[in-house]
């Protein structure tokens, strides 16, 4: 009898801990999606602007934007790569 009643709880325990880490999963691959989402528009808008040619890279800025754009760039390829 004391066995039935531990094995029951053992399968309640399991239970809720197996529901409760796969509603966090699905809510952390929601967010990576997002992420991704968002990473990808970002390198869409900086290529946009770089092919206007507005930043030259031989200025302050035109290095920093082609720093930033380096960055995004290897961040969007890791995204492509898990996507």
């Amino acid at each position: 009898m004391i066995g039935y009643i531990l094995l029951t709880l053992l399968v309640l325990i399991l239970s809720w801990t197996t529901f409760n880490l796969t509603r966090k999963v699905e809510r952390l691959e929601i967010w990576i999606e997002n992420y991704a989402e968002r990473i990808q528009e970002t390198k869409r808008i900086l290529d946009e602007v770089d092919i206007k040619g507005s930043f030259e890279a031989d200025d302050e800025i035109g290095v920093v934007f082609q720093s930033i754009k380096e960055a995004v760039d290897e961040i969007n390829e890791i995204t492509e790569e898990e996507l």
